[in-house]
This record gives C-alpha cells, structure tokens and sequence, in this order.
C-alpha cells in the first residue's frame, strides 16, 4: 500500500546545527550533542537517539520558597545523546540567547534552558508588592539559550521609550535593567464596589530593556502573585 499526501514532507525533522531550535512555532528541537538541557517536568513530546531525564533535585532553600509561593517549577535534567522535542500545552515558543545577562520570568512559561544557565525562584523587590502578598519570578542568569512559551504571538516593550504597564496575568518576562513596582489603579475602592474593570492591580515598568507580554490573561500557575491565603490571596483573587 503507498500512502499519497504531503504530509510526511511537509511535516518532516528539519535539520540544523543549532543547540535549540524550532521545529515549528509551538515546538523546540534540543539537539543533545551540546550537552545536558533542563527542562519543564512532562514537557517532552519526542526524542530520536538516547535521552534520558531526571527529575532536578532542589536545595532547601528553592524548596522552602516553592511551598510559601506557590510557584510551582518542575524541572528535570536531560541528557544524552540526539534530538530532543519540548511542548508545553502547545503554546508558542520564543527563543533567546543570553550572553553573561539576565531575565526576570514567570515560571509558568519557562519551558527550558542551557545547563550553563543558573537558575532559582526570588522575590521582587517591589513598592507595591506587599499589596499582592508576594511576588515572585524565576531568574535566569547567566550565558546559554532560553526558551520559553506564549499564549499568542507577544510583545516586547521598550521600558526606556515610555512609561509602560502590565496585567500581572499578562506579563511573561522582562529583561535585566528593567524595575518594576505594583500599581493600583485609579478606580480604587469604588471601581471594585461597582464591579470592578479587572484591572485594579498593574505591573508598572521603569529602567532599560523589555518587557515582554503575551496576548491572552492566563499567567495564573507561575510567581507573579501568591496563592495562600491573606489578603494576597484576595488582591490575587482580583487577577485572576
């Protein structure tokens, strides 16, 4: 039997000697010969050759502020040898390399990075933070490729060109340079009282660099609010 279509050509491996790679827009290709990746936990789809995973055993330290915030980052270690392919609830994924820097990212989109990048879950130094009972991010620093995932195609805001505002559940990432302080909105008490526009709470952005943010208000699972209970959880509440 001979099976007619395009299917297996238009859909076929591409080739490249990139480390990371996509293979389209919602799937990365890890080619292993560069070493071992980490990697959100569950986000292989396929490998070709011999990869193999292991859960990342966290310190103490990252441990203890995992259960306080609620953040939630699962990572694993692969390594081996040939071509690995990393999803998650096919969203798109966006490549960057980082030369010696820094970016600030919720943890819900990380989705994986060079062994090279140092990695940990820190607490933004924010004015307003308080308000929201914590805010927290997972930092990547250092110098390899990241890649991480969007619902939709974002966009990168330029922070220095003006002054630049984000829902909580949009904002993805900004870039090392870039501060950023929580904003109440002008409405206060009484836009809530009368039903409230869902936008009660902003990330304001100052500094240089970008922020990147995504077309869709579903950054719910990663550290950009706190998720037991107080007055955090009511304040996150209304961002959700």
């Amino acid at each position: 039997m001979t099976i007619h279509g395009s299917l297996f050509t238009d859909f076929k491996e591409r080739e490249t000697q990139d480390p990371f790679s996509l293979q389209n827009k919602k799937l990365l290709r890890v080619d292993m010969r560069y070493g071992e990746v980490m990697a959100k936990a569950g986000s292989m789809v396929a490998y070709q050759g011999d990869v193999r995973f292991t859960k990342q055993s966290s310190g103490l330290g990252r441990m203890f502020k995992s259960a306080m915030t609620g953040e939630g980052v699962s990572m694993m270690t692969c390594s081996g040898q040939g071509d690995l392919f990393l999803a998650d609830d096919a969203g798109d994924v966006q490549i960057i390399y980082l030369q010696d820097d820094a970016v600030s990212v919720n943890g819900a989109n990380v989705l994986a990075f060079s062994n090279s990048i140092q990695w940990d879950i820190h607490r933004i130094q924010a004015r307003g933070a308080a308000m929201t009972g914590g805010l927290y991010n997972v930092s990547l620093r250092g110098t390899g490729y990241v890649a991480i995932t969007t619902k939709g195609e974002p966009v990168a805001l330029d922070v220095a060109s003006s002054p630049t505002f984000g829902d909580a559940q949009a904002v993805v990432m900004w870039t090392a340079g870039v501060r950023m302080d929580v904003r109440v909105d002008t409405g206060g008490i009484g836009s809530m009282i009368r039903g409230g526009t869902g936008e009660l709470l902003q990330m304001a952005f100052s500094g240089q660099g970008y922020v990147l943010v995504q077309p869709s208000e579903s950054v719910t699972d990663g550290g950009h609010q706190q998720q037991s209970g107080g007055s955090g959880s009511m304040l996150g509440g209304l961002l959700s």
